[in-house]
């Protein structure tokens, strides 16, 4: 039968062939399986694989995808490095010359022969005459071996890096398979965990890097929210909350105020959920509840990873907080806490009995988190008993306590920590001028820029909720930082540049009324699912 095509192909009419093909299948038939294969050395098979060359090398030349058109040298000549140990990583490429878009093919000498699937790097909004960033400042592997380390100036829209997909095909080279895809999917694809970093030549000594060595993550890309449904003034709340101004009550007037923050907060979600791919658990609230504040939701709960804090913790725990408010202590709903249950918490730690006795300890809002070194941050305040602090830390098996106590411009202690700081995982932000305990503003400002590039705001700026941001991930997995539209225009040029040199964006969304009433911004409204 092969004879008998190679003779076809080499231009035998189409009676020719077929009578061909027609005796070459009786014989086959008479052949037994033990019968000697046909061999390739004949002169009719050789004849036939010379010209599958030609016509290869031919379609490349129309093309013009030979290797000397195209500048894909050899593997030798080209920046690469495998996404891992697995025989079915992909080798990630950087050709030696720009190739200025994709090849339909590559040959064989573009990767390597082990490697079934190529990921070459691009730089399509690069100019022409601007000069191929290196691929060891776009990415490199991690000495973990667990991850890469990527450049965040890469993931800008100006400067994205692209990925084009290819395949090993059976004549030995390479075939396109996806072209542009954008560098953070590529790596989710092949489940690769990436930190982001504005260095990655010394990317190692991050705490993105030691995130992903431990296996833990500053941020999620899950969260809890509580759309405010029943949302009003809460008297009880502004007794120590000088953020908050007097307003309607729930259920009062014609309910418009509720409307109007109910507007900004599916703002909000919007750009949480669909534009950044946060996944949401979404709850709402009513008047039966008693419950104004219920949007808040990150000051009764919080949720820890097994492994947190460097290791500390040992299994994924759910901690319920005693809170100062009788109707903020409503919030903890006992339906909200079974779903919370049901996601497989092993361990449940219920301070909420610190109540009874007056020790407040309101979650995340008093608590400021370093996740992966295992550093707690507490301003002292009503809202949060330095005894219940201690009582955390040992239960969490946190590495360190950071009290301190701030103040606003007014001369007013600061209701929650989560005002006047945020800890991302490469950045953070913090109003070192609101800690008037000149010891205390020193310790607080060494132990964040021990492993953080630290955005210090002022007393203005913190006014502004420029503080109360939060770090989550996207859908591709890459820390982002959420704020209100408030704080993002209160940020000066080169704080927005030291945080983005940690993020892949900022998120942000107008809150200014859920801000103005409720005292609380953006980070209050998210309750982290780890």
């Amino acid at each position: 039968l092969a004879s008998a095509f190679a003779a076809a192909a080499g231009g035998r009419t189409v009676p020719e062939a077929a009578s061909l093909c027609a005796s070459a299948w009786m014989r086959a038939a008479a052949f037994t399986s033990a019968a000697a294969p046909l061999s390739a050395s004949t002169p009719t098979a050789a004849a036939a694989q010379q010209q599958q060359q030609q016509q290869q090398q031919q379609q490349r030349q129309r093309l013009g995808q030979t290797p000397s058109q195209r500048g894909f040298a050899t593997a030798a000549g080209a920046a690469s490095f495998a996404l891992g140990a697995a025989a079915d990583a992909p080798l990630m490429v950087q050709l030696p010359q720009r190739a200025w878009g994709a090849a339909a093919t590559l040959p064989a000498s573009a990767g390597d022969p082990k490697r079934a699937s190529l990921g070459v790097l691009r730089e399509p909004f690069a100019a022409f005459n601007q000069t191929t960033t290196p691929m060891g400042q776009i990415l490199r592997p991690l000495s973990s071996g667990k991850g890469v380390a990527v450049s965040t100036r890469c993931v800008f829209p100006s400067s994205k890096v692209v990925v084009d997909e290819y395949e090993l095909d059976r004549f030995g080279g390479y075939k396109l398979t996806g072209m542009a895809v954008d560098l953070l999917a590529y790596l989710q694809k092949h489940k690769t965990k990436v930190a982001l970093v504005p260095d990655v030549a010394s990317a190692d000594k991050s705490t993105a890097a030691a995130g992903i060595a431990n296996s833990i993550s500053q941020s999620s890309n899950e969260v809890l929210m509580v759309s405010p449904t029943a949302f009003g003034f809460n008297e009880q709340a502004a007794q120590d909350n000088s953020f908050m101004a007097v307003a309607e009550k729930p259920g009062e007037g014609s309910g418009g105020l509720t409307r109007t923050v109910l507007s900004e907060f599916a703002d909000l979600y919007h750009q949480l959920s669909s534009v950044h791919g946060v996944n949401v658990s979404l709850f709402e609230h009513s008047l039966e509840h008693g419950t104004p504040d219920a949007c808040f939701p990150n000051n009764w709960f919080s949720t820890h990873a097994a492994g947190e804090a460097a290791g500390g913790n040992k299994e994924a725990t759910l901690v319920l907080y005693p809170m100062k408010c009788p109707n903020r202590a409503a919030e903890r709903r006992p339906g909200t806490i079974d779903v919370l249950k049901s996601r497989g918490y092993g361990r449940v730690v219920d301070l909420s009995g610190e109540e009874a006795v007056g020790k407040c300890f309101e979650g995340t809002g008093v608590l400021v988190l370093d996740r992966i070194n295992g550093v707690a941050y507490v301003n002292v305040s009503e809202r949060a008993h330095p005894d219940v602090a201690r009582r955390w830390v040992d239960a969490l098996g946190y590495k360190d306590l950071v009290t301190f106590r701030s103040f606003d411009a007014r001369g007013s202690a600061v209701y929650h920590t989560n005002v006047m700081m945020a800890i991302g995982t490469g950045v953070a932000i913090v109003c070192g001028e609101s800690v008037k305990d000149v010891s205390e503003r020193k310790r607080l400002m060494d132990s964040l820029s021990k492993t953080h590039e630290v955005v210090d705001i002022t007393l203005q700026q913190m006014d502004h909720l420029c503080g109360n941001a939060i770090e989550v991930q996207s859908r591709l997995g890459v820390p982002i930082m959420a704020m209100s539209t408030q704080a993002y225009n209160s940020f000066t040029a080169d704080q927005i540049n030291a945080i983005r040199r940690h993020v892949a964006d900022i998120a942000h969304a107008p809150v200014d009324t859920l801000e103005k009433v409720g005292g609380g911004s953006v980070r209050c409204t998210v309750g982290e699912l780890f």
